[in-house]
């Protein structure tokens, strides 16, 4: 019997139709985007971030960011979300337009960051937790076309400590009015006056703030104070150590007092200059700069300022010439609760830029 034979043509026929099935079933499942874990290389992180699981780093600070280069029409950010009270905001800007806000939703949560962009050019896209530590949100990874390279970051790197005006608290009444909503409604960390000034600088920032929190005396029934957290990732329960081992920031700029009010000048000078000293034996080289609290009614204004004179002076017979204080030129209160607007917030940001080019010579 004659042995039936596959002629080469067919052969090659029932090659392409198996592979055009393979590539079918894989566009099916994935359609034209492909899934990149939040520890890819291309995916920069900025800001107090714990991870402790690279696979699924956890965001706790306010401000904290993160950028991607991506291909393709559309973007979409996988994170888990676990606060049930569904409090926790992104602030997304795509190709340097105006930024949006968006609430995440409790869980898991497919966020669109972009879509029906051009799929002919690259995108950058930048995403930035609003709201502050009560609690973290957990990031899975991105879906796009292909994830690109960034250029480095800025060289220049500017760390904010502060309470609820470094938050960016009270600042955004974009949803909803100061009278309606829970105080996370109208927290936007972003339009905050430290990344304001940031970007006016080009530079990178970190927030370390906490609302209600003080130098020796916290608002609000608060059992912490800054100097107990500082140390930590979510500066909360005072339970994920900051190893302190990112790239050293070039200014540090402290706005605290608010929330102590007036105190014993021997004991919050005392507390102050401690704490200057814990930050400069983490950033040796940082310049130091000292705020006055823009929320401070007349009273408190001078107080803090007479503070803060005499704390600068006391560093600076020390040997620490590093160390220097501003002033806001004005009170800024208008947003909700007292404290500063969004509109304010970019005068604040125009005020301590302007008086950061001149210390740093940028």
């Amino acid at each position: 019997m004659a042995k039936n034979k596959i002629s080469p043509s067919f052969f090659c026929l029932l090659t392409v139709l198996i592979f055009s099935i393979t590539q079918a079933g894989h566009a099916q499942q994935t359609g034209n985007t492909n899934f990149f874990a939040a520890d890819n290389s291309h995916i920069q992180y900025t800001g107090r971030i714990n991870f402790a699981n690279p696979r699924e780093p956890q965001i706790w600070a306010p401000g904290a960011y993160m950028k991607v280069r991506f291909s393709g029409s559309s973007l979409k950010l996988i994170v888990k979300n676990p606060d049930k009270k569904n409090l926790n905001y992104l602030e997304i800007v795509v190709d340097g337009q105006n930024p949006h806000r968006i609430k995440l939703s409790a869980g898991s949560d497919t966020v669109t960051v972009a879509k029906n962009l051009s799929d002919s050019t690259a995108h950058t896209a930048m995403i930035t937790k609003d709201t502050e530590a009560i609690s973290p949100i957990e990031i899975e990874g991105f879906e796009a076309a292909q994830l690109l390279s960034l250029p480095a970051k800025p060289h220049r790197k500017i760390q904010f400590i502060g309470d609820s005006i470094t938050c960016g608290f009270g600042n955004d009444t974009t949803r909803e009015p100061c009278s309606k909503g829970d105080w996370h409604e109208h927290e936007n960390a972003y339009m905050d006056y430290g990344p304001v000034a940031a970007r006016r600088l080009n530079a990178q920032w970190t927030l370390a703030s906490v609302s209600g929190i003080g130098m020796i005396h916290s608002c609000c029934h608060m059992k912490i104070t800054m100097p107990q957290v500082y140390g930590t990732i979510d500066m909360r329960d005072d339970s994920i150590p900051y190893h302190f081992n990112d790239t050293p920031p070039d200014v540090v700029a402290i706005c605290l007092g608010q929330n102590d009010g007036i105190q014993d000048s021997t004991a919050f000078c005392s507390a102050y200059v401690k704490f200057i000293e814990t930050v400069r034996e983490h950033y040796p080289e940082a310049n130091i700069v000292c705020l006055s609290s823009p929320m401070a009614d007349s009273k408190l204004d001078k107080v803090l300022r007479n503070y803060l004179t005499g704390i600068v002076d006391a560093l600076h017979k020390r040997g620490d010439r590093k160390v220097s204080k501003y002033f806001f030129s004005r009170r800024y209160n208008n947003g909700c609760y007292g404290h500063p607007s969004m509109k304010q917030d970019k005068l604040m940001a125009a005020e301590v830029s302007a008086y950061l080019m001149g210390l740093m010579h940028w």
